[in-house]
């Protein structure tokens, strides 16, 4: 436990600036989008776009990859929260589709397997089929939640166990506390949802 504390601190010591804002803006993020509040959107872009630097030093590249490619789902995310629902009004929390689940799954199984190849053939990249897969799912897991499927917390969670272990594999020691936090985040997400949703279900007023 000793030698947990003293890494820890040597990670504080040793943090970059732009780790620091990825773990603020990481937190706020997803707390924010616990509550179901926009803001979530824009303070993500933030938080992501530090991370390709961090998991670029790290040499996690399909990381790297993925933190790209959320500042796309970013915008993406924001425009269906506000407009995504009935007649272009906000969207409300549904649950993810068997066929839609099925389809993500399949994707992610090539995904994966594809990315996990290029990256042991043909980089120096660490990790290569563990950073894929959990790559692979984390876009799931971002896409569902950009379509406000309640679901996407319990991908979220799976996900987050994993990257602990990662990170502290790769002495990320405070991105490693910063995904712990995250575990708690998801479950409250996951709570707050669905409590939402079921609350619609029963509202007596059609939206």
């Amino acid at each position: 436990m000793t030698d947990f504390y003293n890494s820890i601190t040597e990670a504080l010591q040793a943090m970059s600036l732009v780790e620091v804002v990825g773990v603020i803006t990481g937190i706020a993020g997803v707390w924010l989008a616990a509550r179901q509040h926009i803001w979530t959107w824009p303070i993500s872009v933030v938080s992501v776009t530090a991370y390709v630097f961090v998991f670029y030093d790290a040499r996690l590249y399909a990381d790297m990859g993925l933190n790209a490619f959320y500042i796309i789902t970013s915008f993406y995310g924001w425009y269906e929260w506000l407009y995504g629902g009935k007649g272009h009004t906000e969207r409300k929390v549904t649950r993810v589709g068997q066929r839609e689940l099925w389809v993500m799954i399949a994707l992610v199984a090539v995904f994966s397997a594809s990315l996990g190849y290029f990256l042991d053939n043909y980089t120096d990249a660490d990790l290569s089929y563990t950073d894929s897969a959990t790559t692979a799912v984390s876009l799931m897991a971002y896409w569902m939640m950009a379509k406000k499927r309640l679901e996407n917390w319990l991908v979220w969670l799976a996900v987050d166990v994993v990257y602990i272990g990662v990170f502290t594999y790769k002495e990320l020691y405070l991105t490693a506390l910063l995904y712990f936090i995250f575990l708690i985040l998801a479950t409250m997400g996951y709570l707050d949802w669905k409590r939402d949703m079921e609350k619609e279900a029963v509202s007596p007023v059609t939206k």
